[in-house]
């Protein structure tokens, strides 16, 4: 770890944590006494708080309000992790310092290695940050809004039942864009492009571009295409038949739908600020995270 300690610019931090991490139980404790020698103030979750003992410099609070107070939140684990902390985040102007202790780590660029050098010139300000877009979710029901969410990656429609494909209508901006017979649906974001998406076929977005990708999973009619719309689209989706059919956000909260329920889908007014590491770009993480060029 690095020695002496600079001027700090940053005074408070959030940590959030995978649960039941390996590494995370040597690299939490490490951390917030590395934190605490250059008196930074240390809020955690419940999750990172089972890696620390009881004498530790930090204060716990729920994982939606762990951010409340910082200037930085640093996300330890995998890309799950990120996401679930991403939405917890709830639009606040914080940016996120993600490090990788999980396999892909597509979201979470920042290695173990790195963690301190990286760490020690972002409390010092000196950080680059993609800024990636946000999706909000309604969910109506009966003619009003039953619930809303944000996602980063993705909002997902999917079938339930292991026979049954399910039925949606969709609509781009009131205008009716296909009536899909399929396994499911999924709309992205640019950041969502290399999740799920990609693997129903979906196209890769550069993080940046101003878009949403609509990609059905397992169509029936094989002419039925991933479709990109512009940012400011607005996406609505019917459930035309009484399938069971379960929505999801991101792939980790969601709830089951009932027929002529409607999910609509725009650009969030929230963005997620994610701190990458000096140097890196999105082209070299495709490489190396999606071994391209390999043999």
């Amino acid at each position: 770890m690095p020695g002496a300690a600079p001027p700090i610019k940053i005074t408070n931090v959030g940590i959030v944590s995978k649960p039941r991490n390996a590494p995370a139980v040597r690299v939490v404790p490490e951390l917030v006494k590395w934190l605490a020698a250059r008196g930074v103030g240390v809020q955690v979750d419940p999750e990172t708080a089972t890696y620390l003992g009881g004498d530790m410099p930090v204060h716990m609070l729920p994982r939606e309000k762990v951010a409340e107070g910082t200037q930085l939140l640093i996300v330890l684990g995998g890309d799950g992790t990120l996401l679930s902390a991403a939405r917890a985040v709830g639009g606040r102007d914080i940016p996120l310092f993600a490090v990788n202790l999980g396999n892909l780590g597509f979201l979470t660029a920042i290695t173990v290695d790195e963690l301190y050098p990286q760490l020690e010139r972002a409390l010092q300000g000196d950080f680059q940050v993609s800024t990636r877009q946000m999706l909000h979710t309604e969910l109506w029901r009966k003619g009003a809004i039953a619930r809303t969410y944000e996602a980063l990656n993705d909002t997902a429609l999917a079938k339930a039942d292991i026979a049954r494909i399910i039925d949606l209508e969709v609509h781009v901006d009131d205008q009716l864009m296909c009536h899909y017979k399929a396994d499911g649906l999924i709309v992205s974001t640019p950041t969502g492009s290399t999740a799920y998406s990609l693997s129903a076929g979906g196209p890769i977005m550069v993080p940046d571009v101003a878009a949403i990708c609509i990609t059905p999973i397992c169509p029936h009619m094989l002419t039925n295409r991933p479709v990109i719309v512009p940012g400011d689209a607005v996406i609505q989706l019917t459930l035309c038949s009484d399938s069971p059919t379960f929505l999801t956000i991101d792939g980790q909260e969601g709830q089951q739908l009932e027929q002529d329920d409607r999910v609509i889908c725009r650009r969030s007014e929230h963005t997620v600020n994610l701190i990458r590491p000096h140097g890196a770009n999105f082209f070299d993480v495709l490489r190396e995270k999606l071994k391209w060029g390999g043999r």
